[in-house]
């Protein structure tokens, strides 16, 4: 039977587009009350805005770059106590930067998805952390990737970090064993998101390339999944969950039905 999330209080990272979005529509939905992150204050304002309006619950949006550890803590130090005992962490925030070998790659692109996808990650986690073990409750989810699980032609840097995700959540899964905490890794594989415009820094053309040919996931599906993993009774951990289009077999292998798309 699914657990009812009325009234828990839910995190999103990454929440003013694409998957985070997402999640916090279907969260809402089940009537959770939600704090969201991201570094784009408008988007985030605009969703807060529909999301009250729509479900009646409590939003509080929050302008925070994942990357900055200062940044972090401010928040978490000065967050209301009505918001501090955070049932569930959805740590979404996340990007990849271009495509290139290793021996071409930017140190900046490499520089932007370590401390994004890797240590944005350690830091939020880190905040919320203590307060679940201390309550003996709480669900954390880690939006990883199927590059998480394999290694594709220049896609090096990226597939390195989701690793580490993938790496983390069951690190903390250890770390937390018998405090009541459970952690959930769920690896998308093509999402039509803003992801490849971020990848390939507002080339839309390219970044429209990527999805042409095939049904690829949409923000809601990735959601829709997170939403059952926390749902499940609390004695059942939904460990580790690879969501694919039916169209795509591996990183590479997609069948579209215009080869001119490819």
């Amino acid at each position: 039977m699914a657990q009812s999330l009325n009234g828990k209080i839910v995190l999103i990272t990454g929440a003013s587009a694409g998957i985070g979005a997402a999640c916090a529509e279907v969260f809402a939905e089940a009537g959770a009350h939600l704090l969201l992150l991201a570094r784009r204050q408008d988007r985030l304002e605009k969703l807060a805005a529909s999301l009250r309006s729509q479900h009646h619950i409590e939003v509080l949006p929050l302008q925070c770059d994942v990357r900055s550890l200062d940044q972090v803590r401010r928040v978490f130090e000065t967050l209301p106590a009505e918001w501090q005992a955070i049932d569930v962490l959805i740590n979404n925030a996340g990007l990849a930067r271009g495509l290139n070998p290793i021996d071409q790659g930017n140190i900046q692109d490499w520089e932007e998805m370590i401390d994004t996808n890797v240590k944005g990650l350690l830091y939020v986690t880190r905040q919320v952390l203590p307060g679940m073990i201390q309550r003996q409750r709480g669900t954390i989810v880690n939006i990883g990737s199927i590059a998480g699980r394999e290694v594709y032609p220049q896609g090096n840097v990226y597939c390195a970090t989701k690793h580490a995700v993938r790496a983390l959540s069951q690190a903390i899964r250890i770390d937390t064993n018998g405090k009541n905490i459970r952690v959930c890794n769920v690896d998308p594989g093509l999402v039509e998101t803003e992801f490849s415009l971020v990848r390939f820094r507002g080339d839309a053309e390219r970044a429209k390339k990527v999805y042409e040919g095939y049904t690829p996931l949409s923000p809601r599906d990735v959601a829709e999944v997170v939403l059952f993993c926390v749902q499940r009774p609390p004695h059942v951990t939904i460990a580790d969950v690879l969501v694919l289009p039916t169209d795509q077999a591996t990183t590479t292998i997609v069948h579209k039905t215009d080869s001119s798309s490819q």
